[in-house]
């Protein structure tokens, strides 16, 4: 069975997507970014893109049941490299050991953002 997740303050998109999947026991998140509940872009610092782009993740994980401690796999997107130690250090506030498998691609994003994150939690 397939479920589509949604609720209250999950981030909307006038885009052909769901925010997220439920699919057997697996839950798979959309892409998310420094976006408000409009799906309009919020332009910040890196940091500030990241954690709006988490606390995205986290509204929606919410919805299915599910926390961080969920999340198997993380595919993130990072605007440029020098982000990249900081995007290792904010991780860490978010994710704990086990650690998710992960896959991060860089310069990938153009201008308008500066990160984005998609993942899969399990459900169980």
């Amino acid at each position: 069975m397939i479920q589509v997740i949604s609720g209250n303050g999950i981030p909307s998109s006038h885009l052909p997507f769901s925010p997220a999947i439920k699919a057997g026991g697996f839950v798979f998140v959309s892409g998310q970014a420094s976006v408000d509940a409009t799906g309009k872009i919020v332009v910040d610092t890196f940091e500030g893109e990241m954690r709006r782009s988490m606390e995205n993740i986290r509204v929606i994980l919410a919805a299915a049941g599910l926390d961080f401690s969920h999340v198997v796999q993380v595919k993130s997107y990072v605007g440029t490299p020098e982000y990249m130690p900081e995007y290792n250090q904010i991780y860490r506030d978010y994710f704990k050991e086990p650690y998710p498998a992960r896959s991060t691609i860089v310069n990938c994003l153009g201008t308008a953002l500066k990160f984005e994150i998609d993942v899969i939690a399990f459900a169980g």
